[in-house]
């Protein structure tokens, strides 16, 4: 186990060649970590996950086989590292956020974790206890995951990330526009001015990667919040419009024809409408401080060179 300065943790990545997984792999690797990734027999079958996995050894990663349905090869796992960081799915299409009570078991049994990084990475889902229905459940879920960490007393670090810059910014934060920023129309949400916290993906990986050896970040909840991102969908579309050299052409959807659209929706997209409204018309990653045991995330790594709301759309012109 890292226990000093001069060595760095062993990280073990549970997901790590899903979306976001793949990112932390690689922050891992490049924070120079001694970086191992569990993945499923059934990767094997999947020819992009393969070649995703080898693209790991070959840059230094440990490969394991192994699966949360079997737990001895999950504390196996667990025994030859001393963090753990899990990215399982717990979006609209897939929710997996309670399978990693199994990934618990598996650390309570190995008894040498020096931290657990849950699968969150979103808003934080203690302050959403009361989001409306059908959304709520990927936070209730959460929530009863971090009492479990807790009550087993695993020494963990809480990562609430907001916004994904290539999902939310690709389409200027306009939900089903695909990914890629219109030069011609834009929906802003309600007068578009609430508040909103974008952040790429590549700096979620490392300033959480960052976290875990750091013992100010011990069970706590680090906000990644870097201040030049902290804004509204319209001055998001403000910036495009600059960098583009001309105006979008804008209409408005008020929260009331926001939330009348969920009606006859399947599930999933039902989720996704109830999450935008409490992103664009609540605020709900910006509308509150940030307590004392909590922790920002540029505040506490300065030398991270984070990717601007600007800067990441220039890609795009």
């Amino acid at each position: 186990m890292a226990d000093n300065g001069s060595q760095k943790s062993r990280v073990l990545i549970v997901g790590g060649t899903g979306y976001i997984g793949k990112r932390f792999v690689r922050a891992s690797l490049a924070l120079g970590h001694p970086t191992y990734v569990l993945y499923r027999p059934a990767a094997t079958q999947n020819i992009d996950k393969v070649e995703l996995l080898l693209s790991f050894k070959q840059s230094g990663a440990h490969l394991l086989q192994g699966s949360l349905d079997d737990h001895e090869s999950l504390v196996a796992a667990v025994k030859q590292v001393d963090v753990v960081i899990s990215s399982l799915a717990g979006t609209i299409v897939r929710n997996e956020i309670i399978q990693q009570l199994k990934l618990v078991d598996a650390m309570k049994e190995a008894g040498n974790i020096k931290r657990f990084l849950p699968s969150e990475f979103g808003v934080d889902p203690d302050r959403h206890a009361d989001a409306m229905e059908p959304v709520n459940q990927v936070f209730v879920d959460k929530s009863k995951v971090r009492r479990v960490i807790e009550a087993a007393n695993i020494p963990y670090t809480y990562i609430s990330a907001n916004c994904f810059a290539r999902i939310f910014l690709g389409g200027l934060g306009q939900f089903g526009q695909g990914y890629i920023p219109s030069r011609e129309t834009i929906a802003l949400y309600g007068d578009g001015n609430a508040k909103v916290i974008w952040v790429d993906e590549d700096d979620i990986a490392t300033y959480s990667l960052k976290t875990i050896d750091d013992p100010r970040a011990l069970n706590r909840t680090i906000y990644i919040r870097p201040p030049a991102n902290i804004i509204s969908q319209k001055e998001v579309v403000e910036i495009w419009e600059r960098l583009i050299g001309h105006p979008l052409v804008k209409k408005s959807i008020s929260s009331e024809e926001w939330l009348k659209s969920m009606e006859g929706k399947p599930l999933g997209l039902q989720i996704a409408i109830a999450h935008a409204h409490q992103i664009f018309y609540e605020g709900c990653t910006a509308n509150f401080e940030i307590g004392p045991k909590e922790g920002e995330a540029s505040e506490l790594y300065p030398d991270v060179k984070y990717t601007t709301v600007e800067s990441f759309l220039k890609r795009y012109v």
